[in-house]
């Protein structure tokens, strides 16, 4: 028997997600189509004997997650619920906090996954690799290639290349140690709970993190296992990473969910690449939108309208002739006639097979980062201007153009 739980934090005090995760917990933003913690449901639902599902955090209970909860088990048909922290308690004081809930049952093993990665979630291959290495050991981390520079902003695992033990772990290094990162998948064995109760730890932490604390000492103790994965694997920690991990999910759809992919037919708008729009969207046909498109719920889209590498969020009204590039286009939004919104792709280089999206700093040399731009709910953008590369915060009329700027 096996369970599965996924951390989906809490309200953040930083700004790199805002201003959509004003309007919704961030877990449930919806990236192609579907809530971002969707994905990381399905693929759990699809592993052989597994029994529940088991979101922590410490967002309050809503009426949004609660809707959320209950139609994933009803379409999934697996048990899934939510454990609320009292605090941030830390990946591995969390865990910790509930392990009873956790272990009820008995199981083998279980899954834990962070909410704000994207990824192919290769839970089966982990399952089949953890079970080929014997009883030994009491956890298996995912890890992937980065390259040498982009390696120091992650956790980095140095193996050995014949067993796979994890010989060494160390978060965020200040210089290079090893080219393979952690994926924040892992699959452990009720053993670790022992040793992340180890007194000395509690008196020492309130917050129990089980990449500084628990992996760093537990590395060439023989108790840690890495797998390492050539699908594909990102992080979600800001809107432009958003719109590269619909990218990624949009491409696997052709295998796993080719319903969802939009497809050219007489009286439908032009397709180009990989596109999901929702049933309830009234598009005209005379649009063109892709590749990488996600079209929510309601959405109305004009005659003429281009849609580029871009998310439009539920109840949004794109009017004739506009254009939307590299942007997200925010809940009930207006984007009026001719007007162009647009932002700058944050994508890896895609020279580099290994380079992964770079943690976006809101500001660089005193103005704001060029990067994808960004409409908070109810926006207004007025016929024939342009925004360019700016963050316009939820309720906002504009009536002129706007460059490189955030609009309170």
């Amino acid at each position: 028997m096996l369970k599965a739980i996924i951390l989906i934090g809490g309200p953040q005090k930083g700004t790199r997600f805002r201003p959509l995760s004003f309007e919704v917990p961030k877990p449930l933003f919806p990236v192609a189509g579907v809530p971002m913690l969707q994905h990381h449901i399905e693929a759990c639902a699809q592993v052989p004997d597994m029994k529940e599902i088991i979101l922590i955090g410490f967002y309050q209970p809503n009426d949004e997650l609660n809707r959320f909860i209950s139609s994933a088990q009803q379409e999934l048909k697996i048990p899934i619920r939510y454990l609320q922290e009292f605090a941030a308690l830390g990946t591995g004081g969390g865990i910790y906090h509930f392990r009873d809930q956790i272990l009820s049952g008995g199981p083998a093993a279980f899954f834990l996954m962070n909410a704000d990665v994207c990824s192919e979630f290769p839970l089966q291959e982990m399952l089949r690799f953890h079970r080929q290495h014997g009883e030994n050991h009491c956890g298996v981390l995912l890890g992937t290639t980065a390259n040498r520079t982009q390696s120091l902003n992650y956790g980095c695992i140095v193996e050995n290349h014949e067993t796979n033990e994890v010989l060494h772990f160390v978060e965020k290094p200040s210089t290079f140690v090893s080219d393979i990162i952690n994926c924040g998948i892992y699959l452990f064995t009720p053993d670790i709970f022992g040793h992340i109760g180890t007194p000395d730890l509690f008196q020492m932490h309130e917050v129990i993190r089980l990449e500084q604390d628990i992996f760093t000492t537990l590395a060439g103790q023989k108790k840690l296992l890495v797998y390492k994965t050539q699908h594909f694997w990102s992080q979600i920690k800001s809107a432009g990473s958003a719109i590269y991990a619909s990218r990624l999910y949009l491409k696997q759809y052709h295998q796993t969910h080719p319903e969802r992919l939009a497809t050219n037919q007489d009286g439908t708008p032009k397709i180009i690449g990989d596109v999901y729009i929702h049933p309830t969207a009234n598009i005209d046909p005379s649009a063109v939108l892709g590749p990488n498109v996600s079209v929510g719920k309601g959405v109305t889209i004009g005659g003429g309208v281009r849609v580029r590498e871009s998310i439009i969020l539920h109840g949004a009204m794109l009017q004739d002739h506009c254009c939307v590039l590299n942007s997200i286009v925010g809940w009930d939004s207006t984007v009026g006639k001719w007007a162009r919104v647009e932002g700058t792709p944050s994508d890896p280089n895609p020279n580099d097979p290994y380079a992964k999206i770079d943690s976006e700093t809101l500001f660089r040399d005193g103005g704001l980062t060029p990067s994808i731009t960004i409409l908070g709910c109810n926006v207004n953008i007025p016929s024939e201007v342009i925004i360019r590369n700016s963050i316009v915060l939820p309720h906002k009329d504009l009536n002129r153009s706007f460059q490189n700027q955030i609009i309170l």
